[in-house]
């Protein structure tokens, strides 16, 4: 593995290119990455999420970003799962989303809380309806015997709901990291990054801009 490498040289970062707000500036970054002619397999909003348990042991999986604004990061899952357990033991995580197309990275560290009941529900009645029952039915993250037993699970709750909305469980629904650093990555050439990093001590006071040496 150590012949692959690429090279970066698409653009660059100037602090004076960076908006005062962190969270603009990321929807500035989203957008641009959006508006790019991407392969298919390419999903913008799909991001790294690490979480620990209070032994400290980190647990990283992907998901995926389904809102992003002044409160924060919001994403949704079961809230049973490894990761939901791991929330709830520590309430802190750290996000990344990576998109190669630009050659750009933004990293995201903060508190962790559930998003209001409504809106989870209004999220999970957005989704597919085959992807509502999966939730109902599956047991995240637990061991299951036979995948066959809960494609049964999923045909009887279809069913079941035919002619109605299907109800969201209880332990289904959002999250939203609530940013306390945001850093922006610039791949440049000879690893010589660009990396600006916003940070704040709390929720309540401004954010500070600096360099960091790649």
């Amino acid at each position: 593995m150590d012949h692959l490498r690429r090279t970066y040289e698409q653009k660059r970062l100037e602090r004076d290119q960076l908006l005062s707000d962190p969270i603009e500036q990321f929807q500035l970054w989203f957008r641009e990455a959006s508006e790019i002619a991407t392969p298919d397999w390419l999903e913008i909003n799909a991001m790294t999420l690490a979480t620990t348990n209070l032994q400290g042991h980190v647990s990283a999986r992907i998901v995926l970003l389904k809102g992003v604004d002044q409160n924060g990061f919001c994403f949704f899952t079961n809230y049973d799962s490894a990761k939901g357990q791991q929330l709830a033991a520590n309430p802190y995580a750290a996000l990344v989303l990576y998109w190669p197309h630009v050659e750009r990275q933004v990293r995201i560290e903060g508190n962790v809380i559930k998003t209001a009941p409504n809106v989870s529900d209004t999220y999970f009645h957005s989704r597919p309806r085959g992807s509502q029952i999966g939730a109902v039915v599956s047991p995240q993250s637990r061991v299951v015997d036979d995948y066959h037993a809960l494609e049964i699970k999923a045909a009887d709750k279809d069913k079941e709901f035919a002619n109605s909305q299907i109800p969201r469980p209880d332990n289904w629904g959002g999250y939203c990291l609530q940013p306390l650093h945001i850093e922006f990555w610039q791949g440049r050439p000879n690893r010589l990054h660009d990396r600006f990093v916003y940070s704040r001590p709390n929720l309540q006071t401004h954010w500070s801009l600096r360099r960091l040496a790649p």
